[in-house]
Formats: structure tokens, sequence, C-alpha cells
């Protein structure tokens, strides 16, 4: 089993990005490109091994071209307002 560091709540955002990068067409490769890291840091993040920043959330998205406010408006509607996840 892979180690995670990551809460349910944390584990609702990754799973967000990763659909939102498979929706745009684009790979873990291609991102990596986009925002000028290695396929590995994609990977990680995706999985939960490695946090983003708010910093890094946004400029995930950008690279992306989907809207920041959007996925924080998505997180918010699978986490509720108590916090807890139901996906």
């Amino acid at each position: 089993m892979e180690k995670s560091i990551a809460s349910p709540e944390y584990l609702v955002l990754t799973r967000l990005l990763r659909s939102n990068r498979k929706a745009v067409g684009v790979t873990q490769i291609e991102l990596a490109k986009r925002l000028h890291e290695v396929q590995s840091f994609v990977s990680a993040c995706e999985r939960g091994q490695r946090r983003l920043d708010l910093v890094e959330t946004w400029r995930w998205c950008q690279a992306l071209g989907i809207s920041f406010p959007a996925l924080a408006a998505a997180f918010e509607e699978k986490v509720g307002v108590d916090g807890t996840p139901h996906e």
C-alpha cells in the first residue's frame, strides 16, 4: 500500500485535479512540461504523495486552462460545508 500524506479532503482535490487533466486531454508528461516540472512531480501530486500549496494549485489550473474558482467550487461541492467528503 502506498503511503499518503493526504487527508480525505485533500484526496478529493487530487481526484479533481486528475479528472480535470484527463478531461482536457493532457498527459502527465505534457502537464509537467507546462509546469516546468518532471512527470514524477505530477504523478506524486495526483497520488497524494506530494502536497500542492495554493499557488501551485493555481498554476496547475493555469497549465490546464481551467478556472481556479471553478475548481474551488467543485471541491467545495464534493467536500460539503461540514468538511466530510461525499462523492
